[in-house]
């Protein structure tokens, strides 16, 4: 929340925006269930790949078609994918997961 703050502080002085995207889940077990292992290994695949096709993706991961194409309208619907007129693509160049855990 201090970060969210203080990066809408910045921008409103500046008018400059944060040159990073932030994607949020409510809790961590939300975060597991949208970014499952196979998931990761989908983002893991696209990551510096480029704009691709759901049959190239699953060709690369060699996995079956319609597996990759749930994980990829998943990921899509998370704002982890973009969708672009060549393809799927992975649009970031680091992620970063970050969870709190401490006592009640």
């Amino acid at each position: 929340m201090a970060d969210s703050l203080a990066d809408a502080t910045h921008a409103m002085h500046t008018g400059q925006g944060d040159v990073e995207t932030r994607i949020g889940f409510a809790t961590p077990e939300l975060l597991w269930q949208i970014l499952t292992a196979n998931r990761w290994e989908l983002l893991k695949g696209l990551c510096g790949a480029g704009p691709m096709s759901v049959p190239e993706i699953a060709r690369k991961l060699g996995r079956n078609i319609e597996d990759v194409n749930a994980d990829t309208m998943a990921l899509l619907d998370a704002g982890l994918l973009v969708r672009s007129p060549k393809g799927i693509e992975f649009p970031f160049d680091v992620v970063k997961v970050a969870f709190l855990l401490k006592a009640a």
